[in-house]
């Protein structure tokens, strides 16, 4: 499962900067390497919940946990199966999406209607509409106003110096604030949003200095100026993609460990809790898989996102990641339960859709919003015929 979530969400941090030439693919894996198990291991939840993001409550199972930790087991099979699929197709689906329905299918099975939350179950079908129209939102005014205010003037380089550290102070104020702000778990920083968004909007000021000095220095030395332009962009996309893979490693890790860990609560203790401890050793094979599966897996999806949808250049990809980093950053702090692949993947249609919609490649994108609308059922089928052999056989 680890491994999956490695090989097919690696497109959301990475996709962009590969198909912009910003990364090379040997670069993005070794960068996504990194930041994904740095993410997972630094600041992937100690405590997750026993059965992933609430959907069905565990006193269900109170008088039967053998029960629970055969439905895990199910889940975990269905999740993967279904992921390793939709990445040997390049089909960039929602993890979280495939352990819920995973999660759904075995409960419905083992205990009945009334077991599922169906509330919780709303909010993730809204959040199919929401995540991907927030994130094109964002990403379509975001390179609507790079375009207006640098790209489309008559001297471009001299703009881009302009307001390339207005770009850097926005982007590090978010990067800042959501790793400040209930981010960093680990180091329990129980700061105040105003506290937190001060240090962030101090630091960032301070980057955004100091990079307006460098910016002031550089010359296109022969490059024509939409080069020099994109160049610059193509550090800021850098940046964006690092923090990406940062918080994926962090938020995502936990559909791949949080049924093991209820698992091996149940071994222990033979019953079953709200919320289950993470040991590290745990954090770190989730960690450990996601890299495996970036190396593996990786490069089919990634040339979905990056290649297939829209062409893909640095400050298009830009605009795309910091749309989708900061819808997630509002939605998750909102408490909205949003797929960090349906927010990037609908940001890059957005800046698509900035260009026209010409620049579209409308056959691809049909595939992968119908492989959204799949994830659920299908996993939460697989789940039932998984845990009925399961039952059998145990």
């Amino acid at each position: 499962m680890a491994m999956n979530i490695g090989g097919n969400d690696v497109a959301n941090a990475m996709g962009t900067s590969v198909g912009s030439k910003a990364l090379t693919f040997k670069q993005a894996v070794i960068v996504a390497a990194i930041f994904e198990f740095a993410g997972s291991v630094l600041v992937g939840s100690h405590v997750t919940n026993t059965i992933r993001k609430g959907i069905v409550n565990p006193l269900h199972f109170a008088s039967s946990p053998e029960i629970l930790l055969l439905g895990m087991l199910a889940a975990l099979f269905s999740a993967a199966l279904f992921l390793q699929l939709a990445t040997a197709l390049g089909l960039p689906v929602s993890t979280t999406h495939s352990i819920v329905g995973a999660v759904i299918g075995f409960s419905l099975i083992a205990k009945g209607f009334s077991s599922v939350d169906w509330t919780k179950f709303i909010q993730i079908f809204l959040s199919w509409i929401i995540s991907p129209l927030a994130g094109a939102s964002i990403a379509f005014l975001t390179f609507t106003l790079v375009r207006i205010k640098i790209l489309d003037k008559v001297h471009p380089e001299k703009e881009a110096k302009k307001y390339a550290p207005f770009l850097i102070f926005l982007v590090f104020a978010i990067l800042f604030l959501s790793f400040v702000y209930k981010g960093l778990k680990n180091l329990h920083l129980d700061l105040p949003f105003s506290t937190a968004l001060g240090y962030s909007v101090i630091a960032a000021a301070i980057l955004a200095v100091i990079s307006s000095f460098f910016f002031r220095r550089m010359r296109a030395n022969g490059r024509n100026q939409a080069d020099f332009v994109e160049n610059i962009f193509k550090y800021l996309q850098i940046v964006t993609a690092c923090y990406v893979a940062f918080a994926h490693g962090a938020n995502d890790v936990a559909n791949a460990i949080g049924p093991l860990a209820a698992i091996i609560s149940i071994l222990s203790t033979h019953s079953v809790v709200m919320k289950v401890s993470v040991p590290f050793w745990i954090l770190a094979f989730g960690g450990a898989g996601i890299v495996i599966g970036l190396i593996l897996f990786g490069m089919n999806v990634i040339k979905t996102v990056g290649e297939k949808i829209t062409e893909i250049t640095p400050s298009r990809g830009f605009s795309a990641e910091f749309g989708a980093a900061t819808t997630v950053l509002v939605f998750s702090r909102l408490g909205l339960p949003i797929s960090t692949t349906h927010t990037l993947v609908g940001a890059v249609i957005g800046v698509g859709l900035a260009r026209g919609i010409g620049s579209l490649n409308m056959l691809v994108i049909r595939d992968i919003v119908a492989s959204w609308f799949i994830t659920l059922p299908a996993t939460a089928v697989l789940s039932m015929g998984i845990f009925e052999i399961l039952r059998v056989l145990f």
